[in-house]
């Protein structure tokens, strides 16, 4: 957010988001403003202007508003940036293969973003346990599955289990693929040095 001080937002950003809020809580609630005031013991009125930027908003009406929505005031003040929702993926490169992770390392389930350059070398199939799905955004993608060679088109995906030795190479020039690995997948892919 522009204008921010140690990641603290300015005051009326602050009150925009809370207005929002309590707005939004409202109508999901499906409460008329006459029932929100009769639990807050405010005015209809009073709410209204808060919900509409015609009144400040301060802890004299902040408090009873967030008991009768059912709320704490650290959900309705909480203005963190975007960091806790956004990931901005840094490239990593090695032996040809640069990688984008798109997803936090602590989750379960990982996304990436591969670019694989085309080598004359084979790649050395690997095992692991675990399933992975990728999907091509560009080029063409040599996927063997232990005998089998499978080739992937853009806009093609597969998706294997990954006990069956198991390796990819772009083909014919550079290709990107998105990659969603469980946990173990994640490991044999991007820490494992692809030349051996």
């Amino acid at each position: 957010m522009g204008g921010t001080v140690a990641g603290m937002a300015e005051p009326a950003a602050i009150e925009e988001v809370v207005r929002t809020r309590l707005r939004s809580l409202r109508h999901a609630q499906g409460l008329s403003l006459d029932e929100v005031a009769a639990r807050a013991n405010l005015s209809p009125s009073t709410i209204s202007r808060v919900e509409t930027g015609k009144r400040t908003i301060g802890l004299d009406v902040l408090v009873p508003l967030a008991g009768a929505l059912g709320v704490g005031l650290e959900a309705l003040l909480d203005v963190r940036d975007d960091d806790d929702v956004v990931i901005r993926p840094e490239a990593a490169s090695r032996g040809g293969r640069t990688t984008w992770l798109l997803s936090r390392p602590s989750g379960n389930t990982l996304a990436i973003k591969m670019r694989l350059e085309p080598s004359e070398q084979a790649p050395r199939q690997q095992v692991h346990p675990g399933h992975d799905w990728f999907f091509v955004i560009e080029g063409r993608i040599r996927l063997l599955l232990g005998e089998r060679e499978i080739m992937v088109e853009t806009g093609q995906a597969a998706e294997f289990a990954t006990m069956t030795p198991h390796a990819t190479q772009a083909v014919d020039g550079p290709a990107e693929l998105i990659m969603i690995f469980d946990r173990d997948g994640h490991r044999a892919h991007v820490h494992r040095d692809p030349t051996g």
